[in-house]
């Protein structure tokens, strides 16, 4: 199922067309989440952003099993109209925004547990900056990804 072709109509298959669709939303699952903490919502917000963290964790996981098992970035770059060293330099910007996003994401997570289970819950206006540089980058992250997509497969 997950090698068959995708539901977009492009030359990607089933794997890539649920990953980035995934990633297309992801901006507003994010938005939803954060919505929740303003409104003072906050154990929806935490449980959110542990789910929506770990989808996003499950996705990565398919996404690099499936480029793996379907010959690689390498093989995908060769179908592109443009060229390799414009690709990959993207793919690494890419990689490198998402590592940070992601890093960033699992210390807030986890920093902001440990806060609530020994009765200090960090301040909150360090929270809120962490969370809206982590929220650009994921983004940011998901525009890049769904761009490599286009780049790729169209």
């Amino acid at each position: 199922m997950f090698f068959e072709p995708g539901f977009f109509g492009t030359r990607a298959l089933m794997y890539m067309d649920i990953v980035t669709l995934y990633f297309a939303i992801l901006p507003f699952l994010l938005g939803f989440s954060i919505y929740q903490a303003i409104r003072k919502n906050i154990k929806l917000h935490y449980q959110s952003q542990f789910f929506i963290l770990a989808m996003t964790i499950v996705m990565v996981l398919i996404f690099e099993i499936g480029v793996r098992l379907t010959g690689g970035f390498v093989e995908y770059a060769k179908q592109s109209s443009l060229s390799y060293d414009f690709l990959l330099l993207f793919l690494i910007i890419h990689i490198l925004i998402a590592l940070m996003a992601v890093g960033g994401w699992i210390y807030l997570i986890i920093s902001t547990y440990k806060s609530y289970q020994n009765g200090t819950i960090e301040n909150s206006t360090k929270h809120r900056k962490i969370g809206k540089w982590i929220f650009g980058a994921l983004t940011l992250t998901s525009l890049m990804g769904c761009s490599i997509y286009l780049f790729l497969f169209i």
